[in-house]
């Protein structure tokens, strides 16, 4: 029996979105207010899925202590309360968008997992926008 648990986790960071290629009238032109010099923030709301077979010994697809664990130190950690800009080393040369974190967090959290499991990343930047990774 597959079936997915899910686990949620919080973060709060500062971003702006930009290419460093184009000037500051093309980056607001695209990005809006996002492209704010002095950067602005967002209290992201994450859900991380976790599809596999439950354990006939544990009756768990994953020990959610486990997973609880991985995402702290992968993604909590590493992320909340930081410039992901500036202080986070996977967004020194990508845009820093709500679809390129939701794939560098599920990178992550597949090189800590067992392959027997599909992951799938649930990220909000705000309570009406969000994105769903999956691999």
């Amino acid at each position: 029996m597959s079936l997915t648990i899910y686990r949620k986790a919080h973060f709060n960071a500062a971003h702006r979105l930009y290419r460093k290629d184009w000037s500051d009238e093309k980056n607001s032109e695209v990005f809006g207010k996002c492209s704010n010099p002095n950067f602005h923030g967002h209290n992201y709301e994450l859900e991380v899925g976790v599809t596999g077979d439950v354990d006939p010994t544990t009756g768990f697809v994953i020990n959610l202590d486990v997973l609880k664990k991985v995402i702290f130190e992968e993604v909590e950690k590493p992320f909340d309360h930081k410039n992901l800009n500036i202080e986070v080393p996977e967004f020194k040369n990508l845009n820093p968008t709500v679809e390129n974190i939701a794939i560098v967090i599920w990178n992550k959290l597949r090189k800590k997992l067992d392959s027997k499991y599909g992951i799938s990343v649930k990220l909000y930047e705000t309570p009406r926008n969000f994105v769903v990774y999956k691999g």
